[in-house]
């Protein structure tokens, strides 16, 4: 028997819209000192910005209806609750799946959604489990069980028809996974971040150790907000759950780190050459409104619990592999000759901009790059 698939429209309730803003409203700036721009944290004077523009200028219902212009959808796998977007191509072309991270959203891909399906393919965009409208879920769920969920929602929608992945971040890890766990259902994953590797797999030429040693020290000082969601996101939830400013301030802290930006004269990002306040507020709102801030950071504590951050020592991923390597600022792309060492690779791009959120912040340098790892995937020639 098929699992109900049920059509989905965002509507957020006015009253939790009323909340929200009244919380935003009341912020005491006045107890939160500034320890120097960026140099602690989030800029205060740019978080500052991002809720003047929330308070005076932000159209919630606006967005909501450009976001119900795609098709979106909910269901429910191994009884988890499970939203997705999915726009129909002709047929033609294999599926395609669209994995986001953290702390993004399905809205990283808004831009090559269409496109994609006008290729011919159907286009399916999952929030993951515990991230916006993929809520409530019944408790902790790391990325090798996302992986699990995610093959149902496929296997839900096109049987044994064998599908292409991409992501990056926990889509990334994600899509390995599923890569580990039933090869067979994928004709392909495309990554725009390589960090899952076979647990025996070390870096042994001079550019493999000094890239694993740069990263090491760029890691320890940007990998804080990390152990947090991993070992204590109850604690942390606490304050998030409560207060719309502390949790946009969490999220655009990330953004002005990992984004591929450049940097004003006092060493700052310039956050605002890339992203407008209607972005950064839509990717947030779509943790706070919905009450997916908490439940969004249990994947890493998931994480932790499943032992999924490497896989078996001797571990060679067979499934072809492509590789976006964007300039990532904090989580550095991994050399070719080590990723190798665990994947299938059979496309490799070095980009020439773009940070970690790859989709978002260069979607056309990704849609090439993605057509060109599908045409290799499904049987063409580069």
């Amino acid at each position: 028997m098929k699992k109900q698939i049920s059509p989905f429209k965002i509507n957020i309730p006015d009253e939790r819209l009323a909340i929200i803003m009244a919380k935003v409203i009341a912020y005491d700036w006045s107890q939160l000192p500034d320890a120097g721009g960026w140099t602690s944290g989030v800029g205060i004077t740019d978080l500052r910005r991002l809720v003047d523009y929330w308070q005076t200028s932000f159209d919630w219902r606006k967005v909501e209806r450009r976001l119900n212009e795609l098709p979106h959808f909910t269901t429910a796998i191994q009884g988890q609750h499970i939203h997705f977007i999915h726009l129909k191509g002709n047929g033609s072309k294999p599926p395609l799946l669209l994995l986001h991270g953290w702390p993004g959203s399905f809205l990283e891909f808004e831009a090559i959604i269409r496109p994609l399906a006008a290729d011919g393919h159907d286009v399916i965009v999952p929030s993951l489990p515990g991230f916006a409208f993929s809520n409530p879920i019944t408790g902790i769920i790391g990325p090798r069980q996302a992986a699990e969920l995610m093959q149902g929602l496929m296997a839900q929608l096109f049987g044994e028809t064998r599908y292409i992945v991409q992501g990056g971040d926990w889509g990334a890890h994600i899509a390995s996974w599923m890569a580990y766990t039933k090869p067979q259902a994928l004709l392909g994953f495309h990554l725009n971040m390589v960090s899952i590797y076979a647990e025996d797999a070390v870096p042994t030429s001079p550019e493999e150790k000094d890239l694993f040693s740069r990263r090491a020290l760029i890691l320890d000082w940007e990998t804080g907000y990390n152990h947090e969601q991993e070992t204590r996101p109850q604690t942390l939830g606490v304050a998030m759950a409560d207060s719309p400013v502390g949790a946009a301030g969490w999220i655009l802290e990330k953004f002005g780190q990992w984004a591929d930006l450049p940097k004003l004269a006092d060493g700052s990002p310039d956050i605002w050459s890339k992203f407008t306040e209607e972005q950064l507020l839509t990717n947030i709102m779509l943790y706070i409104a919905p009450s997916a801030v908490v439940t969004a950071t249990w994947i890493y504590q998931g994480k932790r619990l499943e032992g999924s951050s490497h896989f078996p020592a001797g571990t060679h991923i067979s499934v072809p592999v492509g590789v976006a390597a964007f300039p990532d600022p904090v989580f550095l792309p991994t050399p070719r000759s080590f990723a190798k060492k665990t994947y299938n690779i059979i496309h490799w791009t070095e980009m020439p901009a773009g940070g970690h959120f790859a989709a978002l912040e260069q979607p056309e340098l990704m849609l090439t790059d993605f057509r060109k790892f599908i045409f290799t995937a499904s049987g063409g020639q580069e």
